[in-house]
């Protein structure tokens, strides 16, 4: 399909800007001159924001909780993408609120030390954390325990999918989730699927970005082999909470993504898989510019309300 015109307006803002040198960018750099591209969105409203303050190994690490409306509600542990290198609680606060509203759950979002300082498994380490801490303290957040998903955008939802594979696996030290709502999630360090290939620059994400967001979240190149940091390499699917998995066209990720939805399926977990025509990598979280934000957060209400709500 054709690109979206909305999303060919944004592309062409961005167009004039050149690449870094990835071989002396560094991460301080990088952060700094992604707060200078920041594009304006549109917030709205929830019932209530509070902070809260959660120990891990060698400090402590802040959650942001997204209350909708009054009782005991189901909760979505959120994970900010950025490539595991930059993005923050502010980056993503406008797809917080509106998952919030829409799926009528309380969105808690997870500030999680980043790399290369805390490369990897640290995000995994402090998502896991953020977990454990959320189910422990469900009464005093208002909470349901026994309701209880994981989401996250791109390498956010690369630790939302591996929280989920270590749910299964360690089922005495973290919670039993109930759902993973996935956008365009980071799955694999190959990069050489069909869709880097064919959109390998000039879609906002480049294949030369996700290479260098690899090097600084990777301590070695053996790490890959992990499932925490590629899901997708994991031995086994089964037994994995029901899945949304959202996609866009014009992602070098979209392969990967769709992968791991297959890998799901093919092991009998129930999952919804939607690629989004016409737009590119990050796409959800520009609401306000792009109609395609708001199905796709609304697409990601519903399946939430059906899985934890209903």
């Amino acid at each position: 399909m054709a690109i979206d015109p909305q999303a060919a307006a944004i592309l062409q803002m961005f167009a004039a800007m050149p690449e870094p040198d990835y071989a002396s960018l560094d991460g301080v750099s990088y952060r700094a001159m992604m707060a200078q591209q920041s594009l304006p969105v549109s917030n709205e409203p929830v019932a209530s924001i509070t902070h809260h303050q959660v120990p891990v190994a060698g400090g402590d690490i802040t959650l942001r909780a997204y209350r909708p409306g009054p009782g005991t509600l189901p909760a979505i542990v959120f994970f900010h993408g950025g490539g595991w290198v930059s993005c923050s609680l502010d980056t993503h606060d406008n797809l917080c609120r509106r998952l919030a509203n829409r799926s009528n759950c309380m969105v808690i979002s997870v500030d999680y030390r980043l790399a290369p300082e805390s490369p990897f498994p640290g995000p995994v380490e402090d998502a896991c954390a953020a977990l454990r801490w959320v189910h422990a303290q469900a009464a005093s957040l208002g909470l349901d325990p026994n309701r209880l998903a994981v989401s996250g955008d791109s390498a956010g939802a690369n630790l939302a999918a591996a929280c989920a594979l270590l749910s299964r696996d360690r089922a005495l030290e973290l919670p039993r989730l109930a759902h993973q709502l996935l956008f365009y999630p980071v799955m694999d360090a190959a990069c050489d699927t069909a869709s880097f290939d064919a959109y390998a620059s000039g879609y906002l994400l480049t294949r030369n970005l996700m290479q260098w967001y690899w090097k600084q979240y990777l301590r070695k190149p053996s790490d890959a082999a992990d499932m925490r940091a590629c899901p997708v390499r994991a031995d086994s699917f089964t037994g994995l909470p029901d899945a949304t998995v959202i996609t866009a066209e014009y992602d070098p990720l979209r392969d990967e993504g769709m992968r791991y939805a297959e890998c799901l399926r093919q092991a009998g977990v129930p999952v919804q898989h939607k690629c989004w025509d016409g737009v590119f990598h990050g796409f959800a979280s520009m609401t306000g510019l792009m109609t395609a934000a708001d199905e796709a957060l609304e697409f990601a209400a519903r399946a939430i309300r059906h899985a934890m709500v209903d």
